[in-house]
């Protein structure tokens, strides 16, 4: 998917996801939110991201998905969407 895009704004995304502090704006979060990130994705370490954003956002739920990488919507895409599904259902 990475090849799929312009170079330019990938590069800039990549600035912006690893120098900007959202802290303050995931504590703002206030619907129930998903959180779901795979327990083996080398691009985004889960420590740094989906553990920190889980504690950060109030009314979150964490799914973590074990050995899942970074691409896990596309490669386990039946599980994410069974998953999403449930959690929209409530």
């Amino acid at each position: 998917m990475g090849m799929q895009g312009g170079l330019k704004p990938q590069l800039d995304s990549i600035k912006q996801f690893s120098e900007t502090d959202f802290t303050e704006d995931l504590k703002r979060i206030d619907v129930p939110t998903l959180i779901v990130h795979g327990d083996d994705d080398q691009i985004v370490p889960i420590g740094t991201s989906a553990l920190l954003s889980a504690r950060l956002v109030p009314n979150s739920t964490l799914k973590i998905y074990p050995g899942a990488s970074h691409g896990l919507a596309q490669i386990q895409q039946d599980q994410f969407n069974a998953d999403l599904l449930a959690f929209i259902r409530g």
